[in-house]
């Protein structure tokens, strides 16, 4: 059986994240960052180490056959590429911004304006689609100096926690896109490939169901039984098993992350007692 070849960022957040599912997913790479590419140990799968933006072209002839890429590059150079998961980390948005002291508010302000961008085709249709005329500047890095030093009166990039466009002194006025890293599959995949990408989908698709997901359990009143088990949203339902102590029940169920906070004063409200959170590793449904 060949191997399939799946591309991740040479280095930085999105490595780290890709790497770490990977590993969560019983994949385990040797010598990786060694290297520009690396045979899996126990998979067969090997791991390409490329430059973010170029992973789209490699996807469109077939050099890779699946990649773990944000989802606001394939917009950019690869919107025709198909990806079949999200996986939920690297978020990030895709906005315009100006300088704090700019009379600019809107996107509308900067028509006839010159805007910097890392992002030129997702920028321009955005643009078309507002009837917005601008200039726009494409800068390869560091788009947030652009206007600063005068090349731009407002830049389009990257924002994640919002950190760097304070630091440079811009506020954003408009929000393109959101974005965060997904599975994308080259058009040019072998069905013998598929077989194995559909295998890797499956284990990923537990792994994130455990990591929204928590393991509860606590003790509760037998007569209020059934309104706690009304609070709890389970998987199917709750188990239930008696305790040594006569009148109380255990109860067990997994929930999602999120909505724990939500009931805890109802269930404590309702007589639950010992309430434990755990986390889930992998949730095969």
């Amino acid at each position: 059986m060949s191997n399939l070849r799946i591309a991740v960022q040479k280095s930085g957040r999105l490595n780290e994240d890709s790497m770490r599912i990977l590993k969560d997913i019983g994949i385990s790479i040797d010598n990786g960052k060694d290297q520009l590419k690396a045979a899996a140990r126990d998979f067969p799968v090997e791991v390409f180490y490329l430059r973010n933006g170029d992973i789209p072209q490699y996807l469109k002839d077939g050099v890779v056959d699946a990649a773990i890429i944000g989802e606001n590059v394939l917009i950019e150079k690869g919107d025709d590429i198909q990806f079949v998961e999200r996986l939920g980390f690297s978020k990030c948005k895709v906005s315009i911004a100006v300088p704090k002291d700019s009379t600019a508010n809107s996107l509308k302000d900067l028509s006839g304006k010159r805007i910097a961008t890392s992002y030129p085709e997702t920028v321009k249709k955005f643009l078309k689609e507002q009837n917005i005329d601008a200039q726009l500047h494409k800068i390869n890095g560091s788009v947030e100096i652009a206007p600063n030093i005068g090349l731009a009166e407002g830049i389009c990039d990257i924002v994640s926690s919002g950190s760097t466009l304070f630091k440079n002194g811009l506020k954003e006025i408009e929000v393109l896109l959101k974005s965060e890293a997904v599975l994308a599959v080259s058009p040019k995949l072998t069905a013998e490939r598929k077989a194995i990408l559909e295998k890797i989908q499956f284990r990923i698709q537990s792994v994130l169901k455990g990591r929204d997901s928590k393991y509860i359990l606590l003790n509760a009143p037998n007569d209020k039984l059934d309104t706690i088990l009304k609070l709890l949203p389970g998987m199917k339902s709750p188990t239930v098993l008696p305790l040594a102590e006569k009148g109380w029940s255990s109860v067990h169920t997994v929930i999602n992350k999120n909505q724990f906070w939500e009931i805890i004063d109802e269930l404590k409200i309702n007589g639950a007692e010992g309430i434990l959170v755990c986390p889930i590793e992998k949730m095969v449904l």
